[in-house]
């Protein structure tokens, strides 16, 4: 596949300039922009018509530009433009982009009140990749060379989808993950969670029977789940599937069962991509509660919290595969020893943020490609940003 750009962007072109090494930040400006789905799409615990996408970009005074981004919610995602703007804008305009570890505990100190996760944190986190990507771009290096590149070229990756749709049959999901592998993805996702038992081990046999035995299949419940009973029943029928893992089967809070379903199935849990802060990563790993951690740097803290993560799960011996965000997260899998894949979506039908940038990733043989523009490799296109927006920036 070709990277596909759309137009001019005014980021683009002033990273021509000169970067200073004693830049400081002029401008902190935030918007909000809520992305329709085309058809409603459903997993275990609700429907999505929309998505509300929280938007950063970060100017110094030398010209340079950064930018940063989160899944806000499909409702009142104009709370994390809000924290930007309220919250976090006034400690940064005159600091230094380059100080980012300071910044980063300037803001957290500042949320103590307010909240250590949810939309707050997900403002500092888009705040945090902004100076990165600000300052990989003033470097002129492509984001993941800028942080240390491990895995090569190329990082390996799964094709994320599976999602229940009004008519959609068992043998109508097994020909979409089918359509996947033929695109040369050796694994793949679908959500689990939302029908009964039986209702739920036909899909995953229709999946199976679909992709062959050597394609890796990952199992997504999206918190469906909130006793240690009922996911047993379930998994009960899911094991002869040969599951890669079983991703999010309680609440985010419900670490007690995530441990014990831990011990009761030979199926990984993988967990995490709601959480935010290493601290409570360090609780999952201390109790044994995930064997893959899916830390989403637009969510945890940003790309420093989700460094302190990876390194803190290198220590216990376990992998990371951050949730969503292709584009961000391809980055940050190149750059970790301990990271193994990068959830990546084919198309804008759920993860339709790729409608609002002007250049998607090249994949082969089941590989994402390492972008080479300086940056996250990629900057909004305003026309789709005015069409959607739901607050100017501002």
């Amino acid at each position: 596949m070709s990277v596909s750009e759309k137009g001019a962007s005014p980021i683009a072109g002033r990273q021509q300039l000169s970067p200073s090494a004693n830049a400081k930040i002029v401008s902190v400006e935030a918007c909000t922009v809520r992305a329709p789905l085309d058809h409603p799409t459903s997993f275990a615990t609700r429907e999505v018509l929309w998505r509300d996408y929280g938007l950063v970009r970060l100017r110094t005074d030398d010209g340079a530009e950064g930018i940063g981004f989160c899944y806000g919610g499909s409702a009142a995602g104009g709370l994390v433009a809000r924290a930007v703007r309220d919250l976090f804008a006034p400690l940064l305009i005159g600091e230094s982009p380059y100080r980012v570890e300071g910044l980063w505990q300037a803001m957290y100190d500042e949320a103590l009140l307010h909240g250590r996760a949810g939309s707050v944190m997900r403002a500092l986190s888009i705040i945090d990749i902004a100076l990165w990507d600000r300052n990989a771009r003033a470097a002129g290096l492509p984001l993941w060379k800028y942080l240390g590149n491990f895995h090569g070229r190329r990082v390996p990756a799964y094709a994320s989808g599976g999602y229940y749709l009004d008519g959609k049959s068992p043998e109508d999901l097994g020909a979409e993950l089918k359509g996947y592998v033929s695109l040369g993805f050796k694994a793949v996702k679908m959500k689990v969670g939302r029908l009964d038992p039986a209702g739920e081990e036909a899909r995953i046999k229709a999946a199976r029977g679909a992709i062959g035995d050597d394609v890796l299949l990952m199992l997504d419940a999206n918190n469906a789940w909130s006793d240690l009973p009922t996911a047993l029943r379930y998994m009960e029928r899911y094991e002869p599937y040969d599951p890669y893992w079983i991703e999010e089967p309680f609440s985010p809070d419900d670490i007690d069962n995530h441990a014990r379903l831990a011990q009761r199935t030979r199926v990984p849990v993988a967990t995490g991509e709601i959480e935010a802060g290493r601290w409570r990563f360090k609780e999952l790993l201390e109790r044994q509660a995930a064997a893959v951690l899916q830390a989403d740097a637009a969510v945890c803290g940003g790309i420093t919290e989700f460094k302190r993560i990876a390194a803190t799960a290198a220590s216990y011996g376990v992998t990371l595969c951050p949730h969503w965000f292709h584009d961000l997260h391809i980055h940050l899998v190149a750059a970790t020893p301990n990271a193994r894949f990068v959830e990546f979506f084919v198309d804008d039908q759920v993860l339709n943020f790729r409608n609002l940038i002007d250049a998607q990733l090249e994949y082969e043989n089941g590989d994402l490609l390492l972008p080479n523009r300086p940056g996250l490799g990629f900057n909004f296109v305003s026309a789709s940003i005015d069409k959607w927006a739901v607050d100017a920036w501002s």
